[in-house]
């Protein structure tokens, strides 16, 4: 088959086209706003087991995206909104991904204004825009499903964790015409975890209206901080029986960061850091788990930081 390295090819004036804002496509006008603005957050996409590695392509990506390990790429929201009563999100991601070829002349592929949205339910869609033969298009890249138990609500703002994205026909088709390779509808696009705040709908209240007098200077109290080092984690059992339950420890985090847990590269939960920057989460370890080693890692939403922790399983006797 041959391939056309020109169709994804991105210069000049279709650049700008591509990584300018959303706002004001077609998304964007046929959507439904939720009630809260979007003031912050990101979005990881890992693609470490999607159907685009099998095919020999990596994922790179534009700043201010961040590309971390693993195959984890993270992109920070730059407008949006979101129902804190449903979880709803309709966030813009800042920075663009490229599809990078491991060899050949076929050009990366860019992908700019990604767009996530998803319903209350657990639905929803990737939006994207990219230039296919010197032309900006806007196109659905793909479906968005939640494999957990639904988002996690708090006052400012909404988490979803273990997002599964798969190809719709219309991004199927744009990596089929692109690499030359084999994509069809439903292949894996990786999984996506996504962490939304809002502004405060209220001022915060001064901690202490005293004032001090005149002839007195207020003493000056010392900042707590948390030490700036790399975040460290660990297991209370190393070795366990499948069916049982593992709990991990992470310390080193910011006080009050949103903390993603992996089980084998599978984001599953989600835990806070406490004012003392640790982070702790117990999960169950099936009766189908492999015996062997396995790993656990907490990272921040951002994908910035992160810790792993091993641990062994050993299989039930009497299984």
């Amino acid at each position: 088959m041959t391939k056309r390295p020109g169709a994804a090819a991105v210069t000049g004036g279709a650049l700008l086209a591509l990584l300018c804002p959303a706002a004001g496509s077609a998304v964007a006008q046929d959507t439904e706003t939720f009630p809260r603005a979007v003031s912050d957050g990101y979005a990881t996409w890992n693609t470490a087991d999607a159907e685009p590695a099998d095919h020999g392509l990596s994922v790179d990506v534009t700043e201010p995206a961040v590309r971390g390990s693993a195959d984890r790429a993270s992109f920070p929201a730059t407008s949006g909104s979101t129902d804190l009563e449903t979880g709803a999100v309709d966030v813009e991601l800042g920075g663009a991904a490229r599809f990078v070829p491991e060899a050949g002349p076929v050009q990366p592929l860019t992908l700019g204004g990604l767009r996530l949205r998803l319903t209350d339910g657990d639905d929803g869609t990737l939006h994207a825009r990219t230039v296919v033969d010197g032309r900006a298009r806007e196109l659905t890249l793909a479906d968005v499903t939640a494999s957990g138990g639904g988002p996690a609500l708090r006052a400012g703002g909404v988490t979803w964790t273990g997002l599964r994205a798969s190809l719709t026909d219309e991004g199927a088709k744009l990596l089929s015409t692109w690499s030359g390779a084999p994509f069809a509808r439903g292949d894996a696009l990786g999984r996506l975890d996504v962490t939304v705040g809002t502004a405060s709908a209220t001022p915060a209240e001064p901690a202490d209206s005293a004032t001090p007098s005149p002839s007195t200077t207020a003493p000056q109290q010392p900042k707590q901080t948390v030490p700036d080092a790399s975040p460290s984690a660990r297991v209370t059992v190393q070795e366990l029986t499948a069916g049982g339950q593992q709990t991990v420890d992470g310390t080193g985090f910011e006080p009050g960061e949103i903390i993603l847990v992996a089980i084998d590269g599978d984001t599953r939960y989600q835990a806070v850091a406490d004012e003392q920057g640790r982070a702790a989460r117990t999960f169950p370890v099936y009766d189908t788990a492999a015996e062997g080693a396995h790993t656990v890692e907490l990272y921040t939403v951002t994908g910035g930081r992160s810790a792993v922790a091993e641990f062994a399983v050993r299989l039930n006797s009497g299984s």
